[in-house]
């Protein structure tokens, strides 16, 4: 992850780009509000200007760390990691960004959890729980413009929902950024920098009616080691 404040002159020009030192991060994300849901493994997070993922990556291995501690056996652990990854959600503009974001992201994960798994549950690694992690990664840090709401070709920022259901499994439906924003809003902030956003829950946005007009696709319910297979239903 880049440890320099700019990349370059022209960039804070053009876009504004300014790096967050990591000692500003972590005194940010240790507000008693933040860790309160950060200690939520289903509270949601979203980092409108994600960078390279400072604030996310910190928060991942935060968030990793609770579902260490509230799993009992490899196999809860499994779940509760994705469980944990599932609710960090990302938008970027610049695309060198976002491709740093993405990789930091997976690298995070696949070092914390094989290290967690190993050495806290001496458990083998699972190769499908590190396979549907990179798919809920690559779906939930987009490039895009935040404030117009629209990916890097001009189509609606889509971003999923992965909601857990009985029997240790998740559905995931697909929603565009502009009907999440129009039915709900931010319930928390840290210093205006990033923000835990309720996404999904408690806003009135799964009436029927309304989840008929804002859906966009709809995938098969599956284990959460599952996800990887992305089977449509």
């Amino acid at each position: 992850m880049n440890d320099n404040l700019i990349k370059s002159p022209d960039r804070v020009k053009d876009h504004g780009e300014v790096f967050t030192p990591k000692r500003i991060v972590n005194l940010m994300l240790d507000q008693p509000e933040i860790q309160a849901k950060i200690n939520d493994l289903t509270a949601t997070f979203f980092e409108p200007s994600a960078g390279e993922g400072a604030f996310l990556v910190e928060l991942l291995k935060r968030k990793l760390k609770v579902a260490r501690d509230k799993s009992t056996s490899a196999s809860t652990f499994n779940t509760k990691s994705l469980l944990a990854l599932s609710t960090l959600y990302g938008i970027e503009l610049l695309e060198d960004n976002v491709e740093m974001l993405v990789m930091n992201m997976i690298t995070t994960f696949n070092l914390e959890y094989s290290h967690i798994i190993t050495t806290d549950f001496r458990a083998k690694v699972n190769r499908h729980v590190l396979d549907s992690a990179k798919v809920i990664i690559q779906a939930n840090m987009v490039q895009g413009n935040t404030l117009e709401k629209v990916s890097a070709d001009g189509s609606p920022i889509i971003f999923s929902e992965w909601k857990p259901e009985a029997g240790n499994n998740v559905q995931r439906t697909e929603y565009t950024f502009e009907a999440i924003i129009d039915q709900s809003g931010p319930t928390g902030t840290v210093q205006g920098a990033t923000e835990e956003m309720d996404l999904f829950a408690d806003t009135g946005y799964f009436d029927d009616s309304k989840k008929e007009e804002s859906k966009m696709k709809q995938y098969a319910l599956c284990s959460w080691a599952s996800i990887y297979k992305q089977k449509i239903a």
